[in-house]
């Protein structure tokens, strides 16, 4: 079974380690607003499919056989044609059915989000849509909150600076009858906000998702409906859907994927994403071809346009950084520059598959590759071959917005990503996750995920090989972030830090070791036929404590089994779960009947010294664990 975590990592987006990644030269704040780099031929040498070939037959099957997959499908174009595309290895191990760029269809995840973005920019052009109004201009069964001044927009949506949380459970659906109408769903899942919009980035599922419902509201279309009308359709994609299950005509070409932790790596039960506009797309190579090459080619393929020249430009821009030095965001595409080139990607996993689509608008060049085991790592060299350093910088204009925090020194501490949860029993993955150490030694180097970042002057970081840089970033209520070229840091604070965290589960877990010692004493009295020297009232208070701390290491074992060992969390809050989270109750309870013996039996009751600190022990621990129970979410049923 996968795990909740490996669940939350594989929901997320899959990480693409772009080395050579350099600061993007900025035009600054004059550029205009529908500026796009012109394309230079001689850029990126057109390339040729013999030397396609020949890089990708060296470099897919081997990372293949490292990392066990089954198999992958790649399709690379250039200008305006499909220039390469290849299967390696196996669809489907069960069949020997073999990978082909034609027929095999794979479950692209998260690149959904870009024909969504698409589709939310088709509605701007027919005016159906504003970029910059209140989303709850297009919502009448439900409202987003107004939590913060400031309203969520179409563009924090693409910007993922929205301000929502994560979350993970309930996310997927084992049948189609388990998936709730889309304006459902986001109505009775609504993440909580937790910052104003616009601050900075944290990727967000449910944000994508909401999009999408918002163009099914202005144009009375279901989301695959629309998207099979208006983008599949028009870009020749006839071996691709949005719906799920993917139709009977399709169905036999989709592609198994599999659990690339198991050995041998065991295939993954088809998985219903309970929002569609976020990553239900399945689609094959040559099919993901023909949307990036409309994306290259001004919104057109062959004789069909899917948006004008300006509005692709317009999407093209870098519309957010959380300082105009880093990566960032181009209205849904991940914004990046590498090789002094700007590149634009979207990455995406689903059940085992993990998918990657990567463009150079520049070069006129586009990489689009899906494994159904773990992604070979191939990104980095294909841009350095095919996109290769340039002398003199594509020219890249500046993000349209920045975030509004100010920039600072270093701040040492524990850092977890902006993208975690903080109102339901999710927020526990933040000790279970990507909760990162930052220091800063004496020179002034910083030490992160890793790395050594060294100052490069006006506040920025970047490691020896230049492969990312870094931010120190503060809010008006003196929150600290780091920021980097991809994702972005929150600094918590030392209740949440796991050495303060470890040291208050040590104090409960010194208490819960001792409680066996009153049993034991009771059960040696009672072989010895002593007499009791001490009161029933003492005693019951004594057994008393000794069960909830019982109790509460019971609960500590169990849902850290319920979170670690199963899978099925995607699918909602299981049976054994609900079951777990009824402990904590019964513990308090028994930890309030305790209290009011043990003050009803303190005097008088015959004990010593050490029976009576010890009792103190049991309800210091117990206080120790009812605090951490409060902090992580794990009182109750908070899904």
């Amino acid at each position: 079974m996968h795990t909740w975590l490996y669940s939350l990592t594989r929901r997320a987006a899959v990480v693409l380690l772009l080395s050579g990644c350099t600061a993007a030269p900025v035009l600054g704040p004059g550029a205009p607003a529908a500026w796009s780099a012109p394309v230079d031929p001689t850029a990126c040498p057109a390339p040729a499919s013999g030397t396609l070939a020949d890089f990708f037959d060296k470099a897919v099957p081997g990372g293949l056989a490292r990392d066990r997959a089954p198999g992958a499908v790649v399709s690379v174009v250039a200008g305006d044609q499909t220039v390469f595309a290849k299967g390696y290895g196996l669809a489907d191990t069960q069949r020997d059915v073999k990978f082909d760029p034609d027929r095999s269809l794979v479950r692209i995840g998260s690149v959904t989000k870009l024909f969504t973005w698409t589709a939310v920019m088709q509605q701007v052009e027919a005016g159906r849509l504003e970029l910059d109004a209140d989303v709850n201009r297009y919502l009448t069964a439900f409202k987003i909150p107004r939590t913060y001044p400031k309203p969520v927009t179409l563009r924090t949506l693409m910007n993922h600076t929205a301000g929502f949380e994560d979350r993970v459970i309930g996310t997927g659906a084992r049948t189609a009858a388990d998936v709730a109408p889309l304006g459902d769903y986001l109505a009775h899942h609504m993440p909580a906000r937790i910052r104003p919009p616009g601050l900075i980035s944290a990727y967000s599922n449910y944000g994508a998702a909401l999009a999408g419902y918002i163009v099914s509201r202005v144009t009375g279309e279901p989301y695959d409906a629309y998207v099979q009308r208006h983008l599949l359709t028009p870009l020749g994609m006839t071996r691709s859907t949005a719906t799920e299950p993917v139709p009977a005509a399709l169905a036999a070409d989709l592609a198994r994927s599999y659990d690339p932790d198991s050995n041998p790596p065991k295939e993954v039960p088809f998985t219903f994403d309970a929002t569609p506009p976020d990553g239900s797309i399945s689609a094959t190579a040559d099919d993901m071809a023909h949307f990036m090459i409309a994306q290259l080619n001004g919104g057109r393929f062959r004789d069909n346009s899917i948006l004008k020249p300006a509005t692709v430009a317009q999407m093209h821009l870098p519309s957010f950084a959380a300082d105009p030095r880093l990566g960032g965001y181009a209205l849904g595409f991940m914004n990046r520059t590498v090789n002094g080139h700007q590149v634009l990607m979207h990455d995406g996993s689903w059940e085992g598959f993990q998918t990657a689509l990567v463009m150079v608008p520049q070069c006129h060049l586009g990489l689009f590759v899906s494994a159904n085991g773990t992604l070979p790592d191939l990104i980095t060299a294909f841009l350095d071959r095919f996109a290769p350093r340039r002398t003199h910088p594509d020219p890249v204009s500046a993000p349209q917005s920045t975030s509004p925090a100010t920039r600072t020194s270093p701040r040492p501490g524990f850092y977890i990503p902006t993208r975690h949860n903080a109102s339901t029993l999710e927020k526990v993955a933040a000790l279970q996750g990507e909760e990162v150490r930052l220091t800063v030694d004496a020179k002034g180097t910083v030490h992160f995920k890793g790395k050594d970042w060294k100052p490069q002057g006006g506040g920025l970081y970047a490691p020896a090989d230049g492969s990312d840089h870094l931010v120190f970033l503060s809010d008006k209520d003196q929150q600290h972030y780091v920021a980097t070229d991809g994702p972005a840091y929150e600094l918590v604070g030392t209740s949440s830090t796991p050495v303060f965290n470890l040291g208050v589960l040590l104090v409960f877990l010194t208490a819960a070791l001792s409680a066996p010692v009153i049993p034991l004493t009771a059960l040696w009295r009672r072989t010895r036929r002593r007499p009791a020297t001490l009161t029933r009232t003492w005693r019951t208070a004594r057994a008393l404590a000794a069960g909830a701390t019982t109790l509460g290491l019971a609960f500590l074992v169990l849902i850290t089994a319920q979170l670690l060992n199963s899978g099925d969390l995607i699918y909602g809050a299981t049976t054994g779960l609900r079951a777990v989270l009824l402990l904590p109750f019964v513990m308090l309870a028994v930890t309030a009947a305790a209290a009011v013996w043990t003050v009803r039996g303190w005097r008088g009751s015959g004990a010593g010294v050490i029976a009576r600190t010890h009792q103190l022990v049991l309800f210091t621990g117990l206080t120790a664990l009812t605090w951490f129970l409060l902090q992580w979410n794990l009182m109750g049923w908070q899904f």
